[in-house]
């Protein structure tokens, strides 16, 4: 997935707006579907163009669409017309306007759940059991992001997963052997790798705790402390739930050990923008980030002599079983609704998040993580060390994604919202202030929770 796209991410701002566009759309009580409602697959002397959606640009936009070309192989008869820089508004608009493409390709799951209860994407259950598709190929947590209240209206296509990058040259230089495995582990090698001038300020920070600034995403850190969203009722579950004050209190003992959160800003006001080659990791500002797999095309592209390695995020000291694992996200497939050629677009799903050879590799023309077990031991695979780590992360079985809503990603803004206000300082009670985003969160799910 591209740098513009993760830039959105950090922002945190259009999935939610998409999201209250798709909630006004009425829902149907249809029936459940069965596998008589699949579209036949078009016959061999049908000659048809399949449309396709996407947000891919430039360099990318060619990787993928040799990938949705590879259908061609078996179906010859079939065009495929590739409509890249289409976001998730334009996407929306699409199948409100009764206008959609056959195939709408996502680059995030923040919709997913509005786009399931609103029937803007069609049940894929039908062709899934017409065609015997085995699902457990795919991870749990890949499966569960790709479906919603138990309904699956996308296929996973390739995968984020996120984990520790680590400065070895420094981390020789301060007699560090290996990299975290804790969060107190984390503490104690930022502290012997953190610089500071003669006047106090940051030289070079062994881990920034901004955010959201990055990767520093509330979201990519809450599985490191065994924090979810929601709980087991559906509702926000951020004051009751110990790991959100385990991880906002190890937040403010980071800030702390800098000098304030003033001390940190202006630090932070003096790295480069997150994609560019003046990255704080790529300079030599910052001796470990969290970021996803795709930053080891960045490395080797834009700073090919830092000496780095890669490793799953350290976990709060009560967890340690659960290292070895991490957050994953990823593009996602469909159909929308009002399709013209359903039963072709399926086959063009199936192609491109089932074949080995096709998810190989569009992933390693993207460096992402190809989405199938049996992908992931291709041999096809190009396997530097730093981008192995990701591929053990994503097959640890210990993965975590975020849960399905249908507000988009309005609980995710709320929670990075918190966290500039809590680091700040304005923050004067931690229960308290987490309870008003559960409040807020609450208020929000009440209000669109039912998905018509």
């Amino acid at each position: 997935m591209p740098p513009t796209t993760r830039t959105r991410r950090g922002a945190l701002l259009v999935a939610a707006a998409a999201a209250s566009v798709l909630l006004t759309s009425a829902c149907s009580g249809a029936a459940a579907p069965s596998t008589k409602d699949a579209a036949a697959a078009p016959g061999k002397d049908d000659k048809l163009t399949i449309t396709v959606y996407s947000k891919f640009t430039d360099r990318e936009y060619g990787v993928v669409t040799a990938g949705l070309n590879k259908l061609k192989a078996k179906f010859p008869n079939i065009e495929i017309k590739h409509e890249g820089n289409q976001d998730d508004d334009k996407l929306t608009q699409s199948i409100r306007g009764g206008n959609p493409p056959d195939v709408a390709i996502s680059f995030y799951t923040d919709n997913l759940g509005a786009w399931c209860s609103t029937g803007s994407f069609q049940d894929l259950k039908p062709y899934i059991e017409r065609d015997k598709i085995d699902l457990t190929q795919i991870p749990d947590a890949v499966r569960n992001y790709t479906e919603y209240q138990g309904k699956r209206c996308a296929m996973p296509m390739l995968a984020d997963v996120y984990g520790l990058y680590y400065n070895k040259d420094m981390f020789a230089a301060k007699g560090i052997s290996s990299p975290p495995k804790t969060t107190s582990e984390l503490f104690e090698a930022t502290k012997k790798l953190t610089e500071f001038n003669p006047d106090g300020s940051i030289k070079v920070a062994g881990f920034l705790p901004s955010m959201p600034f990055y990767a520093n995403q509330a979201q990519y850190w809450a599985p490191n402390f065994g924090a979810p969203f929601l709980g087991p009722d559906g509702k926000s579950d951020l004051a009751t739930n110990p790991g959100w004050k385990a991880m906002f209190e190890f937040q403010k003992q980071l800030i702390d050990f800098y000098g304030g959160h003033d001390k940190v800003e202006q630090f932070k006001a003096g790295l480069g923008d997150e994609y560019s080659a003046d990255h704080g990791f790529h300079k030599k500002k910052l001796a470990m980030i969290y970021d996803g797999e795709f930053r080891t095309a960045f490395l080797k592209d834009q700073a090919p002599d830092v000496n780095y390695g890669t490793a799953p995020a350290p976990v709060l000291d009560s967890m340690a079983d659960h290292y070895g694992g991490g957050f994953t996200t990823g593009t996602i497939i469909a159909i929308p609704k009002g399709a013209k050629n359903p039963g072709a677009a399926w086959e063009l799903v199936k192609q491109v998040t089932l074949d080995t050879d096709t998810l190989v590799d569009m992933a390693n023309g993207l460096k992402n993580v190809p989405s199938t077990k049996a992908s992931l031991t291709s041999p096809k695979l190009d396997l530097q060390p730093q981008f192995k780590t990701f591929l053990d992360i994503y097959d640890s079985g210990k993965l975590v994604a975020n849960q399905t809503t249908p507000i988009g990603d309005a609980h995710l803004k709320a929670v990075n919202d918190f966290a500039e206000k809590w680091q700040a300082g304005s923050v004067p009670d931690l229960t308290a202030g987490l309870q008003k985003v559960d409040a807020q969160i609450d208020d929000e799910l009440k209000q669109k929770g039912a998905g018509g």
